[in-house]
C-alpha cells in the first residue's frame, strides 16, 4: 500500500457551467484498466488527490462439489460453468448440513448467493421444504428470483420461486402463498402483510425450513432494532405451527458481524468471514476539490468534479458506475454525461440511471443492460450499492462520503468483479465528514469496519411489535418476548383497551390493525406531506419526517424543492400537512431553534484530562422560536418571523464531557471565549462521533448548556457562542453564579438505540480524533469543516474559533 496526503490547495476552477469545466484535458492513450486510469489522475491531479492506495487481489480457493448434493442440481452448475466451489461456499455447504445457523461475511462479488442457494434448493428438492428469503430492496428480490428461474431452467429441477413484495398483484399473492416453494420478499413485506395474515400462510409455514437474510450490515439502527422484533416475531409463528427454521445470514464487511447476526436472530451463529472468490487490485483515490474561497473554505462542487472523473473514464473506454447521495443529483450527473455521450439520437444510450420512483419495468430494463454489457456508464443512488449484478465494471466514483466505511467498500467493490484492476474514487463534497475523511487517508487504510449496533430491546420499538405479536396470536401464560415476559407490557396493552385477559390467556380485541401504524424505519410520529395549493389545486409535492417538520415547515417558512421557493401558508400538525404556495423571493428562511438538556440520571463518570466524561440519561426539550429571513448570496437579515409550535420532548441516552469553573477561569480570558470553545469542540466532537459509531448525523445530535438544564448555548448570526436561559431568550449569568458548559452527544431517539455506551467506551479517542480533525484542517482560524459555521475571523489572532476550540479539547485530553 502506499499513501500521499496534499494539503496545498490548487488555483480556483473558473466560472464556466459544469460541461465546459470538465475538459477533458488528460488523454488516455493505449490499453486502460483502473490500473492505469489511477496513475494518471495521480499524475495530472496529485494536488486534488489526499490519498492513495492499493488492495491487492487475491488467488482463489476452491473445493469440489459436494458429494451429496443432488445429481440434477450439480448438473445445472456445470451446465452454468460451476465445476467448483469457492472454499467459502463449500464451507457454508458443510455448516448448514449440520444444522447450524449460519452468517457468511465476505466481499461484494465473492459468490454469496450460491452458500444459500444451494442448501435452499436441495432441501426443497429432496424434502419438499420451503425457504423464505428477506432483502432490503425490491431490486435485488428481482436479481435474486432471476439468478433462481435460470438455475432451475438450467436442470429443469422444478423448484417454483416467486417474489411477494408491494408490487405483487393481488391474485397472484394467493397462488404464492399455496404453491411457492421460495418466496422472496423484503422485512417491511413480512411485518405488514405475511406475519398478521399467517393463517393464510399456514401450508407455508408449516413446511418452512430455511429463513434467508441477506445484506444484514443494513439492518442497524432504528430498522435494524425493528427488524430483530420483525425476527422475533417471525419465530413466535413459526413455533405454533412446529417448526423451527434455520438461519442464514449474509453481509459485506463489518467489524462485528458474528455478534450482529446473533443480536438479528438470538441465537448463535457460526460466521464464515475468510473469502475463498479470487479478486484483482483495487486501486482507490480520495479526491478533495480545490478551494475556490481560502476566506470560507468553500471548495469546487463535488459535482463538477465527479463530472469530470467519469467522463475520463468512459472516454477510455472503461465501464462506469457513479454513486450520488440523492436522484436529484443522479438525474443532474445523468444529464451531463448523456450531454457528451447520448448527443445522437441515433445511435443506442451509453449512459443510463438506475433509482428508486423509476417503474419496476424500467428498472428491469435497465438491469439487463447492465448485465448485457451495452451501457457504458451508470449513476445510481444506493439503489445499486447492494448485489445486484450489473455486470463487470471498470470504475467506481462516489459523489461523496456515503455515511459508513462498510457501504463506501461495498460500493467500490462493485468494480473489478471480473478479477481485473479497478479503480474507485471518492469524492469528497463540503460536509464535515467528508471533509474529515479526505483529510485522514490512514482512516481508510487502518481503520476497521464499523460495528453495527441495533437496541431490540428499546421499549417504544419493543411495545410496538408486542402489540402486533398480539394480533397475530394470544399470548398465554408468562410467555416471553425479547428479553424476559412480556406481561407487563401485556398489563399495558390491556390498560389502552386493545387486549383482554381470560385467565391466562390476553387476546386482542381491538378494531385496529396494528402493523399498519409501526413503521420499521423510524420511531417518529409519522411523516408531513407538502401541498401545493398554486392556481387553486392541491397536489403534493414532498414530504419530510417528523423530526424536520419543525424547522422546515413553520408557517412563513420558504421551502425549497429543487431551487424552487413555495411559502408555507399552513402548517397543519395534526393532520401532518403543510400547505404552500409556489413564490418569487430573493430571501430563504432559516429556523431559530434551541435544545435544552437536564441531566436525569448517571450511568458512569470518568476523569477526562481536567474535566469528567459522563454516560447517563438525558430529557431534551426543543423549541422553535422562530425564524430569520435571509437574502441570497449577500446573507443579510432582512427580517423575522415567530413560530408557535410543541415542544418536542424526549427521555434519552447521552454521553457529555465538562471542565470545571477553576479551569475555565485559567483558561480562558472570559466566558464568552469558554462559549465559543465549546461550540467548537461540540462541533467536531459530533463530526468524529458520527463517523466512530457509523451512525447517521441526525440520529446522533449535540448539544451545549448547564448539566441542570437552567440554560444553554447557541450560536448567533456571527458563529458566537450565546447563553440563552430556559424560555429561548439571550440572559447574562451573574458574576458568581456557577458556569460549567458541557458538550452533550445525545441520542435523538426516545430512549435511545444504544449509540451513547460505544461513545463513552472510546471517549478518549473521540476527543484526540477532534483535536487530530481541528489540527489538520486548511482554513487558519475555523470554518464549516472543523468548528463550524462562522464569519470571516482575523487569522492573525490568538483567539480565533479554532484555537479557542483546540483549547478545550486539550483541557479533555489525559496528557
Amino acid at each position: 500500500m502506499y499513501c500521499r496526503q496534499r494539503t496545498q490547495a490548487a488555483p480556483p476552477l473558473n466560472a464556466l457551467p459544469d460541461r465546459y469545466q470538465a475538459s477533458d484535458d488528460l488523454v488516455l492513450r493505449g490499453p486502460s484498466d483502473g490500473r492505469a486510469l489511477a496513475q494518471r489522475l495521480s499524475k495530472r491531479y496529485a494536488e486534488r488527490i489526499t490519498g492513495a492506495f492499493v488492495v491487492p487481489g487475491r488467488e482463489g480457493s476452491f473445493a469440489t462439489l459436494p458429494a451429496d448434493l443432488p445429481s440434477a442440481l450439480a448438473q445445472a452448475l456445470r451446465s452454468r460453468g460451476i465445476d467448483a466451489l469457492y472454499s467459502h461456499q463449500a464451507e457454508a455447504w458443510t455448516a448448514t448440513q449440520r444444522g447450524d445457523q449460519v452468517a457468511i461475511v465476505t466481499p461484494t462479488a465473492s459468490g454469496k448467493s450460491l452458500c444459500y442457494t444451494l442448501p435452499v434448493i436441495s432441501a426443497v428438492m429432496q424434502q419438499g421444504a420451503k425457504a423464505l428469503y428477506l432483502f432490503p430492496t425490491k431490486a435485488l428480490a428481482q436479481d435474486q428470483v432471476a439468478e433462481l428461474l435460470e438455475l432451475n431452467k438450467a436442470g429443469e429441477l422444478g423448484v417454483k420461486a416467486f417474489t411477494f413484495d408491494g408490487d405483487t398483484p393481488g391474485d397472484a399473492r394467493q397462488a404464492i402463498r399455496l404453491r411457492g416453494d421460495i418466496v422472496v420478499s423484503n422485512p417491511d413485506m413480512l411485518h405488514q402483510a405475511i406475519l398478521p395474515h399467517h393463517t393464510k400462510w399456514a401450508q407455508f409455514f408449516e413446511n418452512l425450513r430455511y429463513v434467508v437474510i441477506d445484506e444484514v450490515h443494513t439492518y442497524r439502527g432504528v430498522f435494524g432494532s425493528h427488524v430483530a422484533n420483525v425476527i422475533r416475531r417471525l419465530k413466535r409463528v413459526c413455533a405454533f405451527y412446529g417448526v423451527t427454521p434455520q438461519f442464514i445470514l449474509c453481509s459485506a464487511t463489518i467489524g462485528n458481524p458474528r455478534e450482529h447476526a446473533e443480536a438479528l436472530i438470538e441465537h448463535r451463529v457460526t460466521a464464515i468471514t475468510q473469502s475463498g472468490a479470487p479478486s484483482g487490485d483495487k486501486h482507490v483515490l480520495l479526491w478533495n476539490p480545490p478551494v475556490v474561497n481560502t476566506d470560507l473554505g468553500l471548495r469546487a462542487s463535488a459535482r463538477s468534479q465527479t463530472n469530470r472523473i467519469a467522463r475520463l473514464a468512459i472516454k477510455a473506454g472503461m465501464k462506469t458506475l457513479v454513486f450520488a447521495q440523492s436522484r436529484t443529483m443522479v438525474e443532474v450527473l445523468t444529464k451531463y454525461l448523456k450531454d457528451v455521450f447520448d448527443h445522437d439520437p441515433r445511435k443506442p444510450p451509453r449512459i443510463r440511471a438506475y433509482r428508486g420512483g423509476y417503474l419496476p419495468t424500467e428498472r428491469r430494463a435497465a438491469e439487463r443492460a447492465m448485465r448485457a454489457g451495452s451501457i457504458d456508464g451508470i449513476v445510481s443512488t444506493s439503489a445499486l450499492e447492494l448485489g445486484v449484478d450489473i455486470g463487470s465494471l471498470d470504475v467506481v466514483v462516489l459523489n461523496g462520503y456515503p455515511g459508513s466505511m462498510a457501504a463506501t467498500w461495498q460500493r467500490f467493490g462493485r468494480a473489478g468483479r471480473r478479477q481485473q484492476p479497478a479503480l474507485g474514487v471518492l469524492v469528497a463534497s463540503s460536509d464535515p465528514l467528508d471533509q474529515y475523511l479526505v483529510r485522514h487517508p490512514e482512516f481508510f487504510e487502518g481503520s476497521p469496519p464499523e460495528h453495527a449496533r441495533i437496541a431490540a430491546d428499546q421499549p417504544l420499538i419493543l411495545l410496538d411489535h408486542i402489540r402486533c405479536a398480539a394480533f397475530e396470536l394470544p399470548f398465554v401464560g408468562d410467555e416471553v418476548f425479547g428479553p424476559g415476559a412480556a406481561t407487563p407490557w401485556l398489563e399495558v396493552l390491556g390498560e389502552e383497551g386493545v387486549l383482554h385477559r381470560e385467565g391466562d390467556r390476553w387476546e386482542w380485541i381491538a378494531d385496529s390493525y396494528p402493523a399498519n401504524a409501526v413503521s420499521l424505519r423510524s420511531v417518529a410520529e409519522g411523516n408531513f406531506v407538502v401541498v401545493d395549493r398554486t392556481g387553486g389545486k392541491q397536489t403534493i409535492i414532498a414530504e419530510a419526517d417528523y423530526t424536520a417538520a419543525p424547522v422546515t415547515l413553520y408557517e412563513g417558512a420558504i421551502h425549497m424543492i429543487q431551487s424552487v421557493p413555495y411559502q408555507v401558508e399552513r402548517l397543519d400538525w395534526e393532520g401532518r400537512k403543510a400547505f404552500v404556495t409556489r413564490t418569487h423571493v430573493d430571501y430563504y428562511t432559516d429556523a431559530i431553534d434551541y435544545t435544552k438538556l437536564k441531566v436525569l440520571d448517571c450511568f458512569g463518570s470518568s476523569s477526562a484530562g481536567r474535566g469528567d466524561a459522563h454516560h447517563g440519561e438525558v430529557h431534551v426539550v426543543r423549541r422553535v422560536a422562530g425564524y430569520k429571513k435571509i437574502r441570497y448570496y449577500t446573507h443579510e437579515n432582512i427580517g423575522y418571523g415567530p413560530v408557535n409550535l410543541p415542544d418536542q420532548e424526549l427521555h434519552t441516552t447521552a454521553v457529555w464531557w465538562q471542565l470545571a469553573q477553576r479551569e475555565l477561569e485559567q483558561a480562558f480570558d472570559g466566558r464568552q471565549q469558554a462559549l465559543d470553545g465549546f461550540l467548537g469542540a461540540a462541533y467536531a466532537l459530533h463530526i468524529v462521533a458520527t463517523v466512530a459509531v457509523m451512525a447517521e448525523s441526525r440520529d446522533l445530535q449535540k448539544s451545549v448548556g448547564s448539566a441542570d438544564g437552567a440554560w444553554f448555548v447557541a450560536s448567533d448570526i456571527a458563529g458566537r457562542g450565546q447563553l440563552r436561559g430556559m424560555d429561548g431568550q439571550p440572559t447574562a449569568l451573574a458574576p458568581d453564579a456557577p458556569f460549567t458548559p458541557t458538550v452533550y452527544l445525545y441520542d435523538a431517539f426516545p430512549g435511545g438505540v444504544g449509540l451513547s455506551a460505544p461513545l463513552f467506551e472510546r471517549r478518549e479517542d473521540l476527543v484526540r480524533l477532534a483535536i487530530t480533525l481541528v489540527e489538520r484542517c486548511d482554513c487558519a482560524a475555523g470554518c464549516p469543516a472543523c468548528v463550524g459555521p462562522i464569519l470571516a475571523a482575523d487569522e492573525e489572532a490568538t483567539h480565533t474559533p479554532k484555537a479557542l476550540a483546540l483549547r478545550v479539547l486539550g483541557l479533555l485530553v489525559a496528557l
